[in-house]
């Protein structure tokens, strides 16, 4: 497809989406715009865009086709913008935020004036953020949730997918307090919950120190996200407040089931309930992508002797195999401690636990 994409916002999302557009439309020119210039800079240096620009109205005004991946909060006020331009008569809009009902309330301004506005959420992301992080795979096999206003035409739903083609997602259609709550469910509420057991877990330290370093192995992996920006998840959070205060209610509900199952000692109904949640688990799809993004973990038991680490980085280094994270996990003293590898595709994680296999003697396994 010919024409001009305008991308606002070149971090990690809007940067891999230039990478999927420029890709499959290579005769296609891409604006970018961010208010850090480095990234701008960064965006160009890598073709990620054609053209960077200061002026949001004069790029807006030339586009065929507008991505806003910016904060939920700075996409509204951006819509309202919008609103006031001489848009092309055929431009399509879209978003990445990962809340939905409150973006379309906004863009309902743009619709009134027929435009053709299409919320959207890639339902991805990864260990690092920045335009430096983008790439092409990103999206690959993953849920890009969209939210078209009642009445959108196929044509012009169409439009946007052949645009987004090159990202090899799965475009699903749901109304916008269905995304909601859907992603509610699965990433927003996690994400409250995984913050407050860390704040637990730094409260119960206060009081013994030696609480971080037993911290540092399975807690650690299930809390992750609460490492995840926190001026974007202050924004998520306000934006889907009605959905995650509705989940406190029943988590609250949930919480004191269980506290009256430990309270009466009922050792049928505890096994029960950890069994309901354990076939529930076992059965999710093992390597679809999902709300939060995957980590591909490779865990290795490995001797503590100088330069094993070296030993294996260095066999993955022949056969060109990338990390995205390493770290050593030793919760005794007297046992081997266990290097954790961390990968962007269950394809690199697979090529490196064959490559380890064939090299090392190393027992290996999967989280």
């Amino acid at each position: 497809m010919k024409g001009k994409v305008f991308i606002v916002g070149l971090g990690l999302i809007g940067g891999s989406l230039g990478l999927c557009i420029k890709d499959k439309h290579p005769e296609a020119t891409i604006i970018g715009y961010d208010l850090n210039v480095n990234e701008q800079r960064l965006a160009q240096t890598r073709g990620i865009i054609d053209e960077m620009t200061d002026s949001f109205q004069l790029a807006a005004e030339s586009a065929d086709l507008i991505i806003l991946s910016t904060p939920v909060f700075q996409t509204e006020k951006l819509l309202k913008e919008l609103s006031t331009y001489q848009l092309k008569r055929n431009v399509i809009i879209t978003d990445t935020g990962s809340t939905k009902e409150q973006i379309m309330n906004t863009a309902s301004i743009l619709n009134n004036k027929g435009i053709s506005f299409i919320g959207g959420h890639p339902m991805a992301g990864s260990h690092k953020s920045g335009v430096s992080a983008a790439k092409k795979i990103l999206f690959e096999n993953a849920f890009y949730l969209l939210t078209p206003f009642e009445g959108t035409t196929t044509a012009v739903k169409e439009e946007l997918c052949n645009w987004l083609q090159g990202t090899s997602a799965k475009f699903v259609v749901v109304n916008p307090r269905e995304h909601d709550e859907l992603t509610g469910v699965v990433s927003h509420f996690p994400h409250v919950i995984a913050a407050s057991l860390v704040h637990q877990a730094k409260f119960s330290n206060e009081k013994n120190p030696v609480l971080s370093r037993l911290a540092a192995g399975g807690f650690r992996d299930i809390t992750r996200i609460a490492s995840s920006n926190p001026v974007m998840w202050k924004d998520i959070t306000i934006h889907n407040r009605e959905v995650l205060l509705n989940l406190m209610e029943q988590w609250k509900e949930e919480m004191n089931v269980i506290q009256q199952m430990i309270y009466s000692g009922n050792e049928e109904e505890i096994q029960h309930y950890f069994q309901e949640a354990k076939s529930f688990r076992d059965d999710l799809p093992a390597k679809d992508k999902g709300a939060i993004p995957s980590f591909y973990d490779l865990y290795i038991d490995v001797p503590d002797y100088p330069g094993v680490i070296s030993e294996v980085t260095g066999y993955l280094a022949e056969e060109r195999i990338s990390l995205t994270n390493i770290r050593i996990l030793e919760t005794r003293e007297d046992v081997y401690g266990v290097m954790v590898l961390s990968f962007q595709t269950d394809g690199d994680r697979e090529r490196a636990r064959t490559c380890l296999d064939h090299n090392t003697g190393y027992e290996m396994f999967l989280a």
